[in-house]
């Protein structure tokens, strides 16, 4: 049997992408409390997502939601990665409140903030480990949050794009 590259690239991504998750499921968290959610979106899932981004982009007036839309279309599958919001009760001031009691529910907790942080770099970097091409994007990360891919009450969304090609749709996104 011969099984050729190209034939192979899909299933490739997704399985890359699915070990990503690992590692930002086993990465540290600030506290020893995990409060990450991670999925990865393929097929009809890649194009609403992609679509959702055009659609902010129009409303936020920001043109580079339709170019990271473009990036997400070329790319095999979209690893997703956020938070639950969760007061970890340490009183440290990260947020900009003094205490816990007095940040209010809209403002997220900075210890949740740099949990998402370490998902995402432990991600990539078994992404790295895999030669393939990835960016962190925050306007997918935003359309999934918006779309609830990740859950109900799950915020701080980002997301990456995975590309298995012989040039990275993420280098040259002018």
């Amino acid at each position: 049997m011969v099984y050729n590259e190209r034939d192979l690239r899909d299933a490739q991504a997704l399985d890359i992408a699915q070990k990503m998750l690992v590692a930002a499921r086993t990465a540290p968290k600030g506290k020893g409390i995990d409060v990450v959610e991670c999925a990865v979106v393929d097929g009809e899932e890649k194009e609403a997502l992609a679509q959702a981004m055009e659609a902010i982009g129009e409303e936020r007036g920001h043109q580079f939601f339709q170019r990271d839309a473009g990036c997400v279309r070329k790319s095999q599958c979209v690893a997703l990665i956020g938070t639950r919001t969760k007061l970890q009760g340490l009183n440290c001031g990260y947020c900009g409140f003094a205490t816990c009691g007095e940040k209010p529910a809209q403002a997220p907790c900075e210890i949740n903030a740099v949990d998402v942080g370490i998902a995402l770099g432990a991600a990539v970097s078994r992404a790295q480990a895999f030669g393939v091409d990835t960016r962190i994007m925050f306007s997918a990360g935003q359309a999934a949050w918006k779309m609830g891919l990740l859950g109900e009450g799950v915020g701080q969304v980002y997301a990456i794009p995975v590309s298995i090609s012989s040039k990275s749709p993420f280098f040259d996104r002018s």
